[in-house]
């Protein structure tokens, strides 16, 4: 067993796959999903902002879910991958601090936007002539930045304590990111105060938003069952549909990895879960919200057009 006690301030990432054929087999398909996810989001932000008709605060809304994940992904595969394919397990104390307040940030910002896409759609259906007040630009503006700035918030005091606290000789974090849970386990004192205030994030991040999409979708379904055209029952059960898978593989693995008791707990089992909200989520996200979205194919056949005419 390789001994990974040092005297060094940087720790060790043990990460997720074996170093064995298989391992790279696997991380060539890590890629190719991380490859889809830039590619994807990147492409979603790029046609909401050069089309006219997505300029609305729903697409808005669903630009920043977008970056975030286009940033999530982004700021943990492409070391994992380096760390794999160098043989080079390590990353820095600072490099630590920043990978970890980077994904507590976008963790919890990504939670209240898809509360806030949830509101949207229920402000949309059940309110439709409070929509323009409910939801004007102001409102929009304040959901997005305050997600952003509670979640920065959050990640900050969770981050300063994490790389403040004394650690035992052992720097190797068994994880492939990290994970400020995964690292305490490291230290040299008591942490049940912080794993408390971890769970009060969590509900917090996670279980009240999720108690708020369900409450939103619930309001939209019950309206809807009472429509008597077809085709707006229809479509509505569509983006319902929708938004519900996204927040079931965001929240499901999330919810259940950091709200289980600490005897309970595996690390096995916490990166394979970590693999759905990290790496399969952001990449899943862009092609749920084009593919199963009339407006959004419409935006990118009009965009295609503008884009040949202007070469023609």
């Amino acid at each position: 067993m390789e001994n990974y006690n040092q005297t060094s301030s940087d720790f060790i990432l043990l990460g997720l796959l074996p170093s064995t054929k298989i391992g790279l087999f696997l991380l060539i398909i890590i890629i190719v999903i991380f490859l889809l996810a830039v590619i994807g989001n990147l492409s979603m932000i790029l046609l909401i902002l050069l089309d006219t008709h997505l300029h609305t605060p729903m697409y808005f809304l669903l630009s920043q879910l977008s970056l975030m994940d286009l940033t999530y992904i982004s700021t943990i595969v492409p070391k994992m991958a380096y760390n794999f394919l160098l043989r080079n397990k390590s990353i820095s104390f600072i490099g630590c601090g920043i990978q970890s307040f980077f994904f507590l940030t976008l963790a919890g910002a990504e939670g209240l936007i898809l509360a806030s896409m949830a509101y949207d759609r229920y402000v949309a259906v059940c309110f439709p002539l409070h929509y323009p007040i409910r939801m004007s630009r102001k409102v929009c503006v304040l959901l997005i930045s305050g997600s952003w700035v509670i979640g920065s918030i959050n990640s900050f005091a969770h981050t300063a304590y994490a790389l403040h606290i004394p650690y035992c000789k052992s720097r190797a974090i068994n994880h492939f990111f990290c994970d400020v849970p995964a690292m305490l386990i490291l230290a040299c004192m008591d942490t049940w105060i912080y794993e408390y205030t971890v769970f009060v994030s969590t509900i917090f991040f996670l279980f009240f938003p999720f108690i708020g999409i369900t409450y939103s979708y619930g309001r939209v379904l019950l309206t809807v069952y009472r429509m008597p055209s077809s085709e707006g029952k229809k479509k509505t059960y569509s983006t319902c549909s929708t938004h519900l898978t996204v927040v079931t593989l965001y929240c499901a693995p999330f919810g259940y990895t950091y709200l289980r008791p600490k005897s309970y707990r595996s690390q096995t089992e916490d990166k394979i879960l970590a693999v759905f909200y990290i790496i399969l989520t952001p990449m899943l996200n862009p092609v749920i919200y084009s593919l199963r979205n009339k407006e959004v194919m419409g935006a990118l056949k009009r965009v295609v057009q503008r884009i040949y005419s202007f070469k023609t």
